[in-house]
């Protein structure tokens, strides 16, 4: 195969695989801008308009751990029999990097939440929202990725939305989906959560480290 067969190829690949990451991505940055608006601006106040952000934030928020699911995609990609180079090079890097951006959202939407319950002086329901906030976020990826309904049925589709949560929370398959999708979630937030602080951490170590030098440095001037 020609270099020029295999970049027309690459294109091809790229153009029918890889269409739903920027709108995936889209959904899932919609709760993690939020989640900035909400819990980190300065004031306290909960206008009618931060509660409507809020539940915009809740309906929005399962869009972000949902791209875990999308590794459907990949795999489908993989069983179109393209070249392993492809597969390697133009479809698996883009995958991976939009799954782990989709759930990075998550774990920082969630971060955010948590740093405004400490600063309610509430901190002792930080963990309990976090479960919380897993076990609708395991229902609401199971309500898109089985049920295809969207964050915007709470508005458009209400009824529909409400009979299908009654239906399959009283089903035992769709039960386990939700229970396992909801341990998936608490296990990767855990890690991914110490990651994240660490990072953040060590960043904010540099900086100070950098400072003390620069002060240092003025002194001895």
């Amino acid at each position: 195969m020609s270099i020029r067969d295999l970049l027309a190829n690459a294109w091809q690949a790229w153009n029918i695989h890889s269409g739903w990451i920027a709108w995936n991505l889209f959904l899932a940055f919609i709760p993690l801008a939020l989640s900035f608006w909400l819990f980190r601006r300065t004031s306290q106040s909960r206008s009618l308009l931060w509660w409507m952000g809020f539940l915009a934030f809740t309906a929005f928020l399962p869009n972000a751990p949902y791209l875990l699911t999308d590794i459907i995609h990949l795999i489908n990609a993989i069983r179109d029999y393209y070249s392993v180079w492809i597969i390697t090079l133009v479809l698996i890097p883009p995958h991976l990097i939009a799954i782990l951006a989709g759930f990075e959202a998550y774990v920082v939407s969630l971060i955010n939440l948590g740093h405004y319950l400490k600063q309610q002086r509430v901190a002792q329901f930080v963990v309990w929202a976090e479960l919380l906030t897993h076990a609708l976020s395991a229902i609401g990826v199971y309500l898109g990725r089985f049920k295809r309904f969207n964050s915007w049925d709470f508005l458009t589709q209400p009824d529909d939305l409400a009979r299908s949560v009654i239906n399959d929370l009283t089903a035992k398959r769709p039960v386990l989906v939700i229970a396992v999708t909801f341990l998936v979630l608490t296990v990767l937030y855990w890690v991914m959560k110490q990651v994240t602080l660490g990072l953040v951490l060590r960043m904010r170590q540099s900086r100070f480290d950098r400072k003390s030098r620069g002060k240092d440095s003025s002194t001895e001037v």
